[in-house]
């Protein structure tokens, strides 16, 4: 059809230049009857009249302006280029496009947070058969109320849901809150993001003091590892500060691939360093009411092991179980393996197995201190006790190794375990 089109524009074009030519040609000429007839008119001699009357006559005669036609020899006629689109006009008419989705309204009464998981339910506000699939947003938060536009952490996107509900699992509540916002799409495009909503996540959240833990102990964080060279690499490290003895060589200086531990501000004032035989290192977070739960894994070939809580004014050189200030499950895997709960010196040997990793629940104004295997939530042992002051999640290795996890809920089958009175028949009198 273009070229066609070409063709025809071509040959329009070549006949109105023929025609241009034509009249330019009769413009000439007329030009050159006109200058005769001039010069016929200025004659004197009234013989010369007839003969110029003559020339006249035949000039006009033979003259091609009157032969000419000033009618354009083409018209703007199109109509033998004309399409008819009828049809696919038709067809296109026909065609069905899928409308943008609406957007999603988040249900807060029916939406969960329980056990470190997020259950979000939505709602469409109109019945929309062609919606493929949904995309949820999410990201943490420290701040109540209506998300910011500007938050230090990213939005964490899951596509393809399929249902107006879903569930994250396995989350760290690490935050005070959690930010959600989710938008509908179809096959050709997505909707909007509904209001973003903010739901709280409580959870207990702490780090382990590196100030209060004994020089053998590298405190990384949440990770505790027993060193038997760190008191000694102190011991130099003050000598030289001090400028007593001999000063080491860096080659040869004992600190020299001993990293130093992480040491983390303490917000509650200092307290001395626990030394001697009590290799112990305190949270930095103190308990002073409500349900608290939190995780620790440690290394099953650590030849000793505790967990529990403690008051903050523990001893430097008591280990913990031994005094009425402490708390804890301890695993001995030294010359006789023991497991057993400790408290003020008193002891009560538990059955075996020994999971190696446990959960500690503390509900401070119930005075109820359980411990559990973290992977099957059994209860092992549970202290009932009247805590007369705050007290900090406490931990003991020797020759090993241990690893906290905190930002945990309260396991829904923990608090089952509470209710139903499993936590009290479980406890030791003798050792509250």
């Amino acid at each position: 059809m273009l070229m066609k089109i070409k063709q025809d524009r071509a040959s329009r074009t070549y006949e109105l230049q023929n025609q241009l030519a034509a009249c330019t040609r009769a413009l000439e000429s007329s030009e050159e009857l006109l200058e005769t007839a001039n010069q016929t008119l200025q004659a004197t001699d009234s013989n010369d009249f007839p003969q110029a009357a003559k020339q006249i006559k035949d000039g006009v005669t033979m003259a091609p302006a009157f032969r000419l036609s000033l009618k354009a020899k083409v018209s703007d006629n199109m109509s033998h280029l004309m399409v008819d689109f009828a049809q696919e006009r038709r067809m296109l008419q026909a065609l069905k496009f899928l409308p943008v989705p609406s957007t999603p309204v988040i249900d807060l009464a029916e939406s969960l947070v329980a056990d470190n998981c997020v259950t979000l339910v939505w709602r469409m506000p109109d019945e929309d058969s062609k919606i493929d699939h949904y995309v949820l947003e999410y990201r943490r938060t420290n701040f109540e109320g209506p998300p910011r536009l500007k938050e230090d952490q990213p939005w964490m996107v899951i596509e393809g849901i399929r249902q107006t509900e879903y569930t994250l699992t396995g989350l760290k509540f690490d935050m005070k809150y959690m930010n959600f916002r989710v938008k509908a799409c179809n096959k050709a495009v997505a909707g909007e993001f509904s209001e973003s909503v903010t739901l709280e996540t409580p959870a207990f959240m702490f780090r382990l003091d590196a100030s209060t833990s004994h020089q053998n102990l590298r405190v990384d964080d949440l990770s505790v590892e027993w060193d038997a060279m760190g008191g000694k690499v102190q011991d130099i490290k003050a000598r030289e500060k001090d400028g007593k003895g001999r000063t080491a060589s860096p080659v040869n200086s004992p600190a020299r691939g001993v990293p130093s531990p992480k040491r983390m501000p303490s917000g509650r004032g200092g307290r001395d360093r626990f030394t001697a035989e009590s290799y112990t290192v305190l949270g930095d977070t103190l308990i002073d009411g409500g349900e608290h739960y939190w995780e620790v894994r440690y290394e099953p070939d650590s030849k000793a092991f505790g967990v529990g809580v403690a008051y903050r004014s523990l001893g430097r050189f008591e280990q913990l179980g031994k005094t009425a200030a402490s708390w804890c499950l301890h695993v001995n895997n030294w010359l006789q393996v023991s497991f057993t709960a400790k408290h003020a010196n008193k002891a009560k040997v538990l059955e075996p197995p020994v999971p190696d990793c446990l959960g500690v629940h503390c509900d401070f104004h119930q005075g109820l201190l359980s411990f559990y295997n973290a992977r099957t939530k059994q209860l092992l042992h549970t202290f009932k006790a009247k805590f007369t002051q705050p007290v900090l999640p406490a931990f003991t290795v020797w020759c090993g190794s241990f690893q906290v996890t905190t930002g945990l809920q309260v396991p829904s089958s923990v608090r089952c375990l509470q209710k139903r009175g499993s936590a009290t028949s479980s406890s030791n009198t003798s050792l509250t």
